[in-house]
């Protein structure tokens, strides 16, 4: 089973565990994933599937988006609903002091990562650290925030929907904290929805009991996407027949010999339009960056 498989990750369970699942559903043992979601949060995670998981380190897009719900007047010591929660207490801000604020959370901006996250430091985990009631120094870093915009303000009861599109590894709980840290009142978030990664929408999503219900049926092959389907932005080359078989085979192309001029990464189909996978331009030939095709049959260019 070679592929990507859009799961629409629900509650109570890990990135980690919906890869077991789909691996028992689909009986392929490399299943590897595009962007970890927290247990608590649902949305889109997409699985690459056998082959497919080649492109895990090649992955174009690593921008995300979210809708996410935060509730003013809280603090949590994980920055969300699910940690140790304390009321703060006072007035809550109005729908015009939040669009006043949203603007500094805005393009590039600095974010320490919460002690319940996945970053290593000297070599453990920090949600290890955390677990045994242990606080280190992290070391703030850049991330990029495209566009936060306000869905929905509920000002009786202090709950406010964000639409947020941003760069990888943007903790979006840590922004709810400190948006709520410049409005004097403090936040938590309560609800995560990843709505985009890599490129795909809900729209391309399964969740995991229409999974179940489609392997039951002998039809979850059929929702696997192409794996080339990730690499849509990038540029595509038709090459003959023969340098099909040399490319497939992991040998280089003379860039004087295609039919179009290639600048940067491309796409590689053959005549019939097989994926063949990534070339790299370097030094007047088109390299193999990496392979997805299986291995075709010996011919001379």
């Amino acid at each position: 089973m070679d592929g990507i498989l859009c799961l629409d990750k629900p509650q109570d369970i890990t990135s980690f565990g919906c890869c077991a699942v789909v691996r028992r559903l689909m009986k392929e043992k490399k299943i590897g994933h595009a962007g970890t979601l927290d247990p608590m949060a649902t949305g889109v995670l997409p699985l690459l599937l056998g082959k497919a998981t080649r492109a895990l380190s090649l992955l174009p897009r690593h921008d995300k988006r979210y809708t996410a719900v935060l509730r003013f007047g809280l603090t949590s010591d994980t920055e969300d609903i699910w940690g140790k929660v304390t009321a703060i207490g006072g007035s809550l801000p109005s729908r015009e002091q939040i669009e006043e604020a949203l603007p500094l959370f805005r393009g590039e901006i600095r974010q320490t990562p919460p002690m319940m996250s996945a970053v290593k430091q000297g070599g453990v985990r920090l949600y290890e650290l955390a677990r045994q009631g242990k606080e280190v120094e992290r070391e703030s870093r850049t991330v990029t925030v495209y566009s936060l915009n306000a869905v929905e303000y509920r000002e009786e009861t202090g709950e406010l929907t964000l639409d947020c599109h941003c760069s990888q590894g943007t903790y979006i709980r840590t922004l709810c904290s400190e948006l709520g840290k410049r409005l004097g009142c403090g936040a938590v978030m309560t609800d995560l929805r990843r709505t985009m990664a890599a490129g795909f929408e809900l729209s391309c999503c399964v969740t995991l009991q229409e999974a179940e219900r489609l392997a039951e049926q002998g039809e979850l092959a059929s929702r696997l996407l192409p794996v080339e389907t990730v690499f849509a932005d990038l540029p595509l080359v038709t090459v003959t027949a023969a340098q099909a078989v040399r490319f497939g085979n992991g040998g280089a192309l003379s860039l004087d010999r295609l039919r179009v001029p290639v600048l940067s990464d491309v796409r590689v189909r053959s005549p019939e339009g097989e994926f063949l996978g990534l070339g790299r331009p370097e030094e007047g030939q088109l390299k193999v960056l990496r392979l997805f095709a299986r291995e075709r049959g010996k011919e001379n260019v």
